[in-house]
This record gives structure tokens, C-alpha cells and sequence, in this order.
């Protein structure tokens, strides 16, 4: 088994929420898809899919206007969350303490994080993928609870490109060497039904973290039953 999560960001509505949903009934399969949507798409009946949210405050309550709380989303029915997408952590400055807070307030309300950390072309071309990604791992993630680790090289987020199998296998295996105790491991980037199959395959991979191609079904569902 697998874990599939489709990252919608700012997209979508409630009735493409429901299309999908109902699309991904007529499918048979073992993964464990999770549907990340808008803060107003989250509430309703998914339908035996995992409805996760996009992310969540790292203050349980108080004068934080627009931001959402754990325990908002508990009574909303989620058991997932992304913290730390390498776009919060750019356009709003979300520091690898901030993620770990995060991480932190959504175990204690029983949701489970997903963790995402990855290098900028930058720091990939300067050579420092490795020391970049052992530094995000160790300051992103709680000390204590179960959690998700999603790598996602923020170079290729949205852009096309992918690492080479032997890039994503040195780095998903430095994750793993490096974490206090076994946790899952997704690869996230530019995931598409021709890549899908070989990137779930590498070793120490356990899902995928889709973007785009989670937006519609005729993508999304042929990417979840190619993944073996």
C-alpha cells in the first residue's frame, strides 16, 4: 500500500470537490488517497477518501486573524495536514521552528502531518542538497508522534522537471538514515501518470504528493492505479 495525497493549493470548488470524490469511488485500490483542499472545502462527507487540509496554525486559538487551528480542523473531520510546502515556507516565511510547531500542535489534536522539506536549485547546484535536507528534517520535525515526511525538491514544484532516480534515491535515503525512527516517505515535484509508476517504485519511497495533477480526475485516477 501507498499513500496518494492530491495537493490542491488554491484551486478549485465545491462541486469539482464533489466530482472528484465521486470519481475516485468507481475506483478499486489499497492506497491511502488523501484529498488536501481549501480551508472551505474541507467540511462533508468524503466518501472514504481522506480529506486533509493545507495547512494549520501553530497557535491553538486567539487574535490570528485568517489563520486556522487544530482544532478547527478535528471538528471539520480532518486527520491530515500539510505543514511546511516549500510555498508557505517562501511566500510566507515559514521558518523550519514555525513547521515544527505546527507539526507539534496538529499530533497533539491526533492529525497527522505531513512534513515537507527539499532543496532550491540553488543550494542543489551549490552541491548542498544533502546537508540542506539533514538540516530541514532535524529542525522541521516534533520530538515526539507519528508523522509523514514529504520530499518535495522545491526546484521542482510546478516546473516540469524532476530529479533523476539516483538524485531522489540519495535523498529519500538520506531522510530515512537520518530520522529518529521509521516514518513514511513521499516523493513530491512534477508528478504525471508517466512518472508516477517509477518515482513509487525507488526504494524507501511509500506515496506520492501530487500538485497539479491532482486537480482532475482524468489525471489524478490514472496516476493512483499506475502506482503498484
Amino acid at each position: 500500500m501507498k499513500i496518494i495525497v492530491g495537493n490542491w493549493k488554491m484551486n478549485g470548488n465545491l462541486g469539482e470537490k464533489e466530482s472528484m470524490l465521486s470519481a475516485l469511488q468507481s475506483i478499486k485500490t489499497n492506497h491511502k488517497v488523501i484529498l488536501c483542499v481549501p480551508f472551505p472545502l474541507i467540511y462533508g462527507d468524503g466518501f472514504g477518501t481522506n480529506i486533509g487540509a493545507q495547512d494549520v496554525s501553530n497557535h491553538e486559538n486567539g487574535a490570528f486573524t485568517g489563520d486556522v487551528s487544530a482544532q478547527m480542523l478535528v471538528d471539520a473531520g480532518v486527520k491530515y495536514v500539510i505543514v511546511g510546502h516549500s510555498e508557505r515556507r517562501l511566500y510566507h516565511n515559514e521558518t523550519n521552528e514555525i513547521v515544527r510547531e505546527k507539526a507539534t500542535i496538529a499530533i497533539k489534536h491526533g492529525i497527522t502531518p505531513i512534513i515537507c522539506i527539499g532543496e532550491t536549485m540553488e543550494e542543489k547546484n551549490a552541491g548542498h542538497t544533502i546537508s540542506v535536507i539533514k538540516q530541514m528534517l532535524m529542525e522541521s520535525i516534533p520530538d515526539n508522534g507519528e508523522y509523514i515526511i514529504a520530499y518535495e525538491p522545491r526546484w521542482a514544484i510546478g516546473s516540469g522537471l524532476t530529479p533523476t532516480n539516483n538524485e531522489i534515491v540519495t535523498a529519500v535515503k538520506t531522510i530515512f538514515d537520518t530520522l529518529p525512527q521509521p516514518m513514511p516517505i513521499l516523493y513530491g515535484g512534477s508528478i504525471n501518470q508517466s512518472n508516477a509508476h517509477d518515482i513509487a517504485s525507488i526504494p524507501y519511497i511509500d506515496g506520492l504528493l501530487i500538485g497539479g495533477a491532482s486537480l482532475k480526475s482524468e489525471t489524478f485516477i490514472p496516476i493512483i492505479n499506475s502506482v503498484d
